[in-house]
């Protein structure tokens, strides 16, 4: 008997290994996943592992692509706090629905979803921010501000604030990182 087709599959493996190794997207990363689960569990049924195969194909396959497609579609998500009056339904500033295209636009590339948070106030926006319920806010300065500038945008996070600055387009805001202890101080 020639078990050829054998040694092409298990070829696959490591194939399919350094694919998802390289894979920037992490969705695409999530269905390799699922890919080289598969045939792991297809090599050891043909070996004549059926348990194992089994083990692999719930496990390996069905139970871990679920787990990390949970855990990426959550973690993917970046939080910006924004006062009740300023969400894209009831504001009519074009400036502000400009920046946010800009924000999401700036994530997509990224593979994150941009989710504005409302506050009534700038006390509890400001309170969110350290307290880690937001990663960013954007509020709007005063009318007698003479620059360019509209809002003010703080970012908490290091590596978001690293790439909007070096990606943002819109003149609309001005960009500042806020460093958050776990203490609750604030440096900037």
């Amino acid at each position: 008997m020639n078990d050829s087709y054998l040694y092409l599959i298990i070829a696959l493996l490591p194939l399919t290994a350094g694919m998802l190794v390289t894979q920037v997207n992490p969705y695409h990363a999530l269905v390799l996943r699922g890919v080289l689960g598969a045939i792991a569990a297809l090599v050891d049924a043909v070996l004549g592992a059926a348990d194992v195969a089994l083990t692999e194909a719930l496990m390996g396959t069905m139970l871990s692509t679920t787990l990390c497609a949970i855990a990426v579609r959550s973690s993917l998500v970046l939080r910006l706090g924004v006062m009740e009056n300023q969400s894209i339904e009831n504001n009519q500033d074009s400036n502000f629905q400009e920046l946010i295209n800009d924000f999401r636009s700036i994530f997509k590339k990224h593979y994150m979803r941009l989710e504005l948070v409302p506050y009534t106030n700038i006390q509890t926006l400001q309170e969110a921010l350290m307290s880690k319920e937001v990663h960013a806010t954007c509020v709007p300065l005063a009318a007698n501000n003479q620059t360019q500038e509209n809002y003010q945008t703080a970012i908490r996070v290091q590596r978001i604030y690293n790439i909007v600055e070096s990606e943002l387009s819109s003149p609309n805001t001005s960009l500042n990182y806020v460093n958050v202890l776990d203490s609750g101080e604030k440096h900037s």
